[in-house]
């Protein structure tokens, strides 16, 4: 069998090609890898801005492909779809850049009581931003006090928007473990925030 014809048997039922076997056929052609990138570029890129920075992004998101591709060879389907193997990826690069997400956090933390020190009135414009900026401020001190193992899960779970078992494949970590760490963590952030999480909305789900 061809590799063509083996990624017509892997074609979702619109005919498009699907990743796992893009991922495949590039073994054979390297360059169909391409395609992988394409489809998820802009999404990993995003990821790592909103875990690091913008310009990080940029230099790191090369990485998480570049990564990728060298061990395409080990993909194996029968254990997960491609999207969350990416973030596996692109945790392994945020993993090794911990102190730049650290560096973030506390800048917004302090960007926050910067702005909540500064503003005066009684509008209720004015109000509703502080309390924004405010929220903002406690949500970055939780999250940068958080374990890396719980903030990597609660991230690629909001971030992210990865299910439980993609947050399982990306991490490799048993499934319950997910759910585990995310209704604790979510409970802290609920108790520090005042009830509210602007990050999570009110589902553990």
């Amino acid at each position: 069998m061809t590799a063509n014809s083996t990624a017509e048997n892997l074609a979702d039922p619109r005919g498009t090609i699907s990743d796992e076997a893009l991922v495949k056929l590039s073994r054979r052609t390297p360059e169909r890898f391409g395609e992988i990138y394409d489809r998820y570029v802009s999404e990993i890129h995003a990821y790592l801005g909103r875990r690091l920075d913008r310009q990080a992004a940029d230099d790191l998101t090369a990485e998480v492909f570049l990564a990728a591709f060298k061990k395409r060879e080990t993909f194996d389907p029968q254990r997960g779809q491609v999207r969350p193997w990416l973030y596996g990826f692109a945790g392994n690069v945020i993993a090794l850049h911990r102190r730049t997400e650290v560096r973030r956090l506390a800048a917004l933390q302090r960007s926050a009581d910067a702005h909540e020190g500064s503003e005066h009135g009684h509008e209720e414009r004015v109000v509703t931003r502080l309390d924004a900026v405010s929220a903002q401020g406690r949500l970055a001190a939780e999250l940068r006090a958080l374990p890396d193992g719980d903030r990597d899960v609660l991230l690629l779970s909001a971030l992210g928007e990865l299910s439980h078992e993609e947050v399982a494949q990306a991490l490799d970590i048993p499934y319950g473990t997910v759910g585990s760490r995310l209704s604790r963590v979510r409970r802290k952030l609920r108790a520090a925030l005042g009830g509210a999480n602007p990050l999570l909305g009110g589902s553990d789900e």
